[in-house]
């Protein structure tokens, strides 16, 4: 019975976004472990920016810094 924990900043992350982790890390754990989707669990947690640290600074510190997690390209 697989359990996974995604943790992520309080950003905006939208409801299809969630589905689409959820459905993501479900079919991963199929694919890859052969596991039941019936018996997998994926918990998404957010976290307020200012509970969630890096290097020393809480993430809205950095994020006024212009710091982001954004993918670059």
């Amino acid at each position: 019975m697989p359990y996974v924990k995604i943790e992520v900043t309080r950003e905006g992350v939208t409801r299809e976004q969630k589905q689409k982790l959820i459905k993501g890390v479900t079919d991963l754990l199929s694919d890859v472990l052969n596991k039941d989707p019936q018996l997998t669990f994926v918990v998404i947690q957010e976290y307020d920016l200012d509970n969630w640290g890096h290097a020393g600074e809480q993430v809205s510190v950095l994020r006024e810094k212009g710091i982001t997690a954004e993918r670059k390209k």
